[in-house]
């Protein structure tokens, strides 16, 4: 099996109504469109993306600026074409724009290997579950109201979800802690609730609040800090019960190895475009399995589901509804756990018709 073509297809899937966290003003996601072709008829996909569609013609031009990997490769020598990539990529940097092309070439050619053996990717990988652990992403934003937060999260018991993530990052710590309490008293006890502060306080800030927020029993404190503060990670780690997770805003299996050499988390969070592709998670994933730590995938549920069904260190996969659009096939959640599908590949394709209606 050969490669032929290489092709992109640029998107942009509006949300509902905007939301906000503590960092971002989102409206929208904007995406390329992988399709890798072979000479079998068989075609890899993945994508990234950008919020609000920000610099994506951008990160299209270098995703297609490694075709030339690609054209004429046999796509089962994924090793050989992510190092080739990585090497190339030394003069512009490990990190950034660089590695979200690499992550979204890799993840492609995993799924044309799986469709080839039409076997789906966590088989591939070996399989240790067919079913995860999920919590729902896409909703308990800042922008809502704590009545919308209440409503929102019984909206999201009756889906299935028995897990759900809050959003914090008041100036005024008191805010979230009255909102996390609404949102604790509307769904109970059995409840697991997380909280997001996205990077937006310093340590003290951080254990302030987390101090506060610890008679409400979450599962994780996620990013207190801003990424690159590993040391005030491990301050606030410390300083609290909760247990903290973070590392979606880092690249490549050394940031996260980083993140354990310096005890800056209890979970690790790596994110499918910032890691390197599925063969640099499956690294990841190893690595802090060694460190007998536990990963919990960011966002791009869909694709990262291969992971979750193959790392026995997953505990959970983050679910984010934003992609769902683009998708021939759904996700299935019951009683808090989303179905790893038995489909060839990742088990997901690209809809003709929402690439035609979601195309820029």
């Amino acid at each position: 099996m050969k490669i032929t073509n290489v092709k992109t297809t640029l998107v942009e899937v509006p949300f509902e109504k905007p939301v906000k966290t503590a960092i971002h003003d989102m409206r929208s996601v904007g995406c390329s469109l992988l399709e890798i072709e072979t000479d079998e008829g068989l075609v890899g996909e993945a994508y990234l993306f950008s919020l609000n569609g920000v610099r994506l013609k951008s990160l299209d031009e270098m995703l297609k600026g490694f075709n030339h990997h690609l054209i004429d490769a046999d796509p089962h020598y994924i090793e050989m074409i992510w190092q080739k990539i990585f090497s190339e990529i030394n003069p512009m940097g490990h990190a950034g724009v660089t590695i979200s092309a690499l992550s979204t070439i890799d993840t492609a050619l995993w799924d044309l290997v799986g469709k080839a053996a039409n076997r789906p990717l966590h088989h591939i990988f070996g399989a240790c579950r067919d079913k995860i652990k999920t919590y729902a992403s896409g909703g308990l934003w800042m922008s809502q109201s704590i009545d919308e937060l209440q409503q929102e999260a019984n909206e999201f018991i009756d889906q299935g979800f028995r897990g759900m993530k809050i959003r914090v990052g008041h100036n005024d710590i008191k805010k979230d802690v009255e909102r996390v309490r609404a949102v604790r008293d509307a769904v109970g006890d059995e409840i697991e609730l997380m909280v997001d502060a996205n990077q937006s306080f310093n340590p003290k800030q951080a254990i302030r609040l987390g101090r506060k927020l610890e008679e409400f029993n979450l599962v994780w404190f996620e990013e207190p800090v801003p990424a690159y503060d590993l040391e005030g990670h491990a301050e606030v780690r410390v300083a609290l019960d909760t247990p903290i997770a973070s590392g979606e805003t880092d690249y490549t299996k050394y940031s996260m190895k980083d993140y354990i050499d310096k005890k800056a988390c209890d979970v690790l969070m790596p994110d499918l475009q910032r890691i390197g592709g599925l063969t640099e998670m499956r690294k990841t994933a190893a690595m802090a399995e060694a460190a007998n730590m536990p990963i919990s995938t960011h966002i791009f549920t869909e694709q990262s589901l291969s992971i979750a069904g193959s790392a026995p260190n997953c505990m959970s996969v983050e679910h984010m509804p934003w992609f769902c659009p683009l998708f021939n096939e759904e996700m299935v959640i019951k009683d808090g756990l989303v179905e790893i599908p038995n489909r060839p590949g990742t088990g997901f394709t690209f809809s003709s018709e929402a690439k035609e209606k979601f195309k820029l």
